[in-house]
């Protein structure tokens, strides 16, 4: 189990200071956080973390994880989608199984000693109206929905209203509507956890032999969940433009969150369309889940994309800039806070395939100004976007409340 202690000489002293005197004045109080998956994706390890060092500090904080049937997932996969802006028909969303999945989990999770209550994204949102709510509550939403769906936003504020408090992790996502508190938390990185921490290469030699993945060429690398908005087709589309002046190799990689029912088909359309490469050997596609193999294969990488169409933060941004990998990211959503154009790494339209390949053969073929962005990118991250930094944004946040 990792401590406070742990991350010394990764952050300063300042820091972990400012840590254990603040959260001195918690140590009698009870937080408890709310999602609705234990694996697969940001949010999931962001708690995982979380959880851990806020109990080391001496407040007491638990997780729990909001269960449902495949149905359930299919509507607020919908509903996800919906908030980042797609078109969708009210008549797909069920709101009966909606309601009836967070009521039978009210039933099963009683909170009345928590001191404070905080919710992650639309799956377990209406939990609130089924709870005897005697504790601030907060609904942090991870997700782009500065143009959302207005009839599913009007619905979903029903609930929304209830909460005392909304965290989002952008200015742009801050609903004008919305007579709630809100607050600007960004998410962040461990440096101690499995795909982040220090390996040494032999380790990294070891994961790429075990995944048969060759390092005869330069490798082109984005690590995401099989989903429309980190558009896997559009990646491999740039890709065959950028194979065109220099060889190399497409690595896509990414799991399925238990929450995201859409994955598979995702995937099985980027298999189907994409023969040729993937026979050829030059498009490998991974689903493995296995951290430590992620953090091999961005330290070997040549060029990290991150080409979402939309994005709420995109920590696998923030992953290979710590590992001062050179990275072409799209101005979209909350990567704009991470990526500095021209500074630590590149921006670029995510619809304009040239404008990406370009880039990409940039960082390909000038290696001296690729090392250059790599190191002022890790800088960057220790200052802004480590889990120490998060840490003290919750401290701030239960100080407020509590």
């Amino acid at each position: 189990m990792k401590s406070l202690d742990d991350y010394r000489g990764i952050v300063s002293d300042h820091v972990l200071a400012q840590i254990y005197s603040k959260s001195t004045r918690l140590n009698n109080y009870h937080v408890v956080h709310v999602n609705s998956t234990y694996s697969g994706g940001g949010v999931a390890e962001i708690l995982h973390n979380m959880t851990i060092l806020m109990n080391d500090i001496g407040i007491d904080t638990g997780w729990r994880m909001l269960p449902g049937p495949q149905g359930f997932y299919t509507t607020t996969k919908r509903m996800h989608n919906a908030l980042q802006g797609e078109d969708i028909s009210m008549d797909l969303i069920n709101k009966d199984l909606y309601l009836e999945t967070n009521e039978k989990f009210a039933v099963f999770t009683h909170l009345a000693e928590h001191d404070c209550v905080i919710v992650h994204d639309p799956q377990p949102l209406p939990f609130i109206k089924y709870c005897r709510k005697h504790q601030p509550w907060v609904w942090r939403c991870h997700i782009d929905f500065s143009n959302p769906h207005k009839e599913l936003w009007e619905y979903l504020k029903t609930f929304v209203l209830r909460y005392d408090m909304v965290i989002v992790s952008d200015p742009k996502y801050m609903p004008k509507d919305l007579p709630v508190e809100q607050r600007i938390i960004m998410p962040s990185i461990d440096p101690l956890a499995a795909k982040n921490m220090d390996i040494e290469q032999d380790t990294i030699d070891h994961y790429l032999q075990m995944y048969n993945i060759p390092t005869d060429k330069p490798i082109i690398l984005q690590i995401s969940r099989f989903d429309k908005w980190k558009d896997p087709l559009g990646v491999i589309e740039v890709f065959r433009r950028v194979r065109k002046s220099v060889d190399c190799r497409l690595i896509l990689c990414g799991g399925a969150a238990t929450d995201d029912p859409e994955g598979a088909e995702i995937y099985q359309n980027v298999v189907s369309n994409n023969q040729d490469l993937i026979e050829a050997g030059e498009l490998l596609l991974i689903t493995a889940e296995d951290n430590t193999m992620v953090n091999a294969l961005q330290r070997t990488a040549s060029v990290v994309m991150q080409k979402s169409t939309k994005e709420g933060f995109g920590l696998t941004v923030t992953e290979a800039l710590w590992k001062e990998k050179p990275v072409v990211a799209s101005n979209v959503g909350g990567i704009p806070n991470q990526v500095i154009d021209g500074e630590n790494g590149l921006l670029v339209d995510p619809n304009n395939f040239d404008q990406c390949a370009e880039a990409v053969l940039r960082l390909l073929k000038d290696k001296n100004y690729a090392a250059q962005l790599g190191k002022k990118a890790k800088e960057f991250v220790r200052d802004k976007f480590l889990i120490t930094r998060h840490v003290l944004d919750y401290i701030n946040l239960l100080l407020d409340l509590l």
